[in-house]
């Protein structure tokens, strides 16, 4: 194939439904969209990938009109347009569908797709518009129900509905399936797939995952520290330069797979020093063990009697779409939560859940799945997050010494790789990844016996994803029981000896890696035995 044919193959024959020329957006010094050219074409859906803070989200701002641009042009339909605001970009016919749900639960499902209409509110009409777009696309809902009422992957396709009724040329999915099952995530590809063909719209889909994006796409770009450094017809690349454009050095496919959203090549063996060791937590004490634990919310059972044990050097992974109890048995394990019943024991011993500081007194330390809420005082120095568990070794008699403070934070800083200007620095000036380490070396200063860790890596680009997955084996190697709480299919069956899977806050199997499969963790996600 000459370079010609191979340019008109990769030129799709319809005119671009969007063109961005020049995009560019700068936040005082750090440049967040350096120059970014992209055409979307009708019939066509267009993969965006790029780890985080690659310039994705700031992009789809400025098209919703979220965000003005510094510099550059927006076509659409070869016709220049400024978008200066949301309202701006759906009589152009742009809609999106955000990453994080924004319905409002008490409210139904019909009365969530109008919010923001005026005019007179028509209750039937309404629920007929519904059924009509439900039906249009394969996207079966009622619209009476109550949205808390529905799955994770119902929301989604309240949330699709609602893009969909306002009939969008150009349809924008920000990682669309970080809450859905596989089964729900193929239905939903369907769904994109039936909508850009019969109809002719364009679709972007915004993702970190390689397999979703080879999966789904008919045409890749992607973006790194702000710029557009690789585009493709997607049949014409792979994983591997795609995962190369990404990260920008060459990667393993074998030892990166988790990270880049591809399932694992390897998974953890047995060796002499434990690691991975699938030990059964009843031939001795269990580091780790979790009888009935319950917990009900504004009158809602979000646990309900949940049962694990985890033997000293064994990473378990819990496994499960958001919202199924994981963020509840979290803040149980954190002593944010009194659970109705249950127990929580460390090493043979129950724990009193009613005292503060028990849990922690008892050897568990936790890496909280919001570090920003819960995993560090964002304005407090890197050097006092990282004492706040060791308080004893930095006292004097009546008071903290500085010495000691700077001497201990600056040896965890080293050993675990936090970069920081000072020890002084607060908190919240660090990148993601280095926030997630100060977390991390805190917590296993204490020397725990049992570690959680919950979404332990989201947030994170791949070289910080691929050092926390290091930690995690290690911490494990040395004898502590390892809780992994993630939604990441790849993420649980690369680290993991055994999987257990959570759903409406009950476990519903538990599977050593060697016998899990994405079809038996799916139907158990969907709280099917498998």
């Amino acid at each position: 194939m000459t370079e010609d044919e191979r340019a008109r193959e990769l030129t799709p024959p319809s005119a671009p439904a969007l063109r961005l020329r020049g995009i560019s957006k700068s936040y005082g010094p750090v440049v967040a969209c350096d120059a970014v050219d992209l055409a979307v074409h009708q019939g066509e859906i267009h993969g965006l990938l790029g780890e985080n803070g690659a310039g994705k989200s700031t992009l789809m701002k400025i098209l919703l009109g979220l965000v003005q641009r510094d510099a550059g042009t927006i076509l659409h339909h070869d016709g220049p347009v400024d978008i200066g605001s949301p309202q701006e970009a759906v009589a152009l016919g742009i809609g999106m569908v955000h990453q994080h749900f924004s319905l409002i639960n008490p409210l139904t499902v019909w009365e969530n797709v109008i919010l923001g209409d005026t005019g007179k509110i028509d209750k039937a009409a309404a629920c007929d518009q519904v059924r009509d777009v439900s039906q249009r696309y394969g996207l079966p809902i009622d619209p009476l129900a109550r949205v808390e009422r529905l799955s994770a992957g119902e929301r989604q396709r309240v949330e699709l509905i609602k893009c969909l009724r306002r009939d969008p040329s150009v349809l924008i999915l920000d990682e669309p399936t970080s809450v859905l099952t596989q089964a729900e995530s193929a239905e939903l590809f369907g769904v994109l797939r039936h909508v850009v063909r019969s109809e002719n719209r364009a679709v972007i889909l915004i993702s970190h995952k390689l397999a979703e994006i080879t999966a789904a796409t008919d045409r890749v770009t992607v973006l790194r520290k702000g710029k557009v450094v690789f585009q493709s017809a997607t049949a014409e690349t792979g994983p591997q330069e795609l995962a190369r454009q990404m990260v920008g050095r060459e990667v393993s496919l074998g030892s990166e797979a988790a990270a880049l959203g591809l399932l694992p090549v390897e998974t953890p063996q047995a060796d002499e020093s434990g690691t991975g060791k699938a030990e059964d937590p009843e031939a001795s004490v269990a580091a780790l063990r979790l009888r009935g634990l319950t917990v009900t919310i504004d009158g809602v059972r979000v646990l309900s009697d949940f049962d694990l044990d985890i033997a000293p050097g064994e990473i378990v992974g819990l496994y499960g779409v958001e919202g199924n109890g994981q963020s509840n048995l979290g803040d149980v394990l954190s002593g944010l939560v009194v659970p109705d019943s249950g127990s929580v024991e460390i090493s043979g011993r129950q724990v009193d859940l009613n005292r503060p500081g028990a849990l922690h007194a008892a050897g568990l330390g936790i890496v909280p799945e919001d570090r920003h809420a819960s995993g560090v005082v964002l304005d407090m120095s890197v050097a006092e997050n990282l004492v706040m568990k060791s308080l004893n070794t930095v006292s004097g008699r009546a008071f903290v010494s500085r010495r000691k403070t700077q001497e201990l934070a600056r040896r965890l800083a080293a050993e675990f790789n936090i970069v920081t200007p000072s020890m002084d620095t607060p908190v919240r000036s660090l990148s993601g990844g280095n926030q997630q380490r100060v977390v991390l070396a805190r917590e296993l200063s204490a020397g725990p016996l049992v570690l959680v860790a919950a979404q332990p890596t989201h947030g994170l680009d791949v070289g910080a994803i691929e050092d926390m997955y290091r930690r995690l084996r290690d911490v494990a190697s040395g004898g502590v029981a390892v809780l992994l709480i993630s939604t990441e299919l790849e993420e649980v069956m690369a680290l993991s000896s055994r999987i257990a899977v959570i759903s409406s806050g009950k476990i519903t199997g538990v599977l050593s890696t060697g016998e899990a499969t994405a079809e038996r963790l799916g139907m158990l996600v969907g709280g099917v035995a498998a």
